[in-house]
């Protein structure tokens, strides 16, 4: 497997795994993190335009999708119920998608993302059972919770 950034040609890929991950979250007991379509096309638009929104490829076919980027993520400025691991720069992922047919790639991303920044903050639903056990097999500790745009709360970790 390879990463590398999305390309305008990859959208109608991408969105498809977006509409998939949607699905397989409603049936695994999580169907309140992404709604109303999101992430939306103009949302994956506006992180390309960052250059921030990576694909996973396995044998040139599309099998993941995620935003990645080394900033200040105002999400995180506050954390309850704990405490981020450092406070040294750090990279963050947000809306990673798999499409489930080879098994690992969710692992696959979050290494590469570490391998890039060597510190992490990601965050994930309460009911995102999947996401979480990604997490701590690659060794992400729970810090804590943080509050996103629309005021829901998401479970926070961090990789340092």
């Amino acid at each position: 497997m390879r990463i590398r950034r999305t390309e305008v040609g990859d959208l109608g890929r991408v969105m498809e795994i977006y509409a998939k991950a949607r699905e397989l979250m409603v049936a695994n007991g999580n169907a309140t993190q992404w709604v109303d379509g999101y992430p939306s096309r103009e949302v994956i638009e506006r992180d390309m335009a960052k250059r921030n929104s990576y694909v996973c490829l396995d044998e040139e076919r599309i099998v993941a999708v995620f935003y990645f980027g080394v900033e200040v993520d105002p999400t995180y400025a506050v954390i309850y119920d704990g405490a981020w691991l450092n406070e040294q720069p750090y990279g963050v992922v947000h809306r990673l998608a798999v499409d489930a047919t080879k098994k690992g790639t969710a692992t696959f991303c979050m290494e590469w993302c570490y391998d890039q920044a060597g510190n992490i903050r990601v965050d994930t639903h309460e009911d995102n059972k999947a996401m979480q056990r990604v997490l701590e097999k690659c060794g992400y500790a729970v810090c804590g919770r943080i509050v996103v745009a629309n005021g829901t709360s998401r479970v926070a970790y961090q990789k340092g």
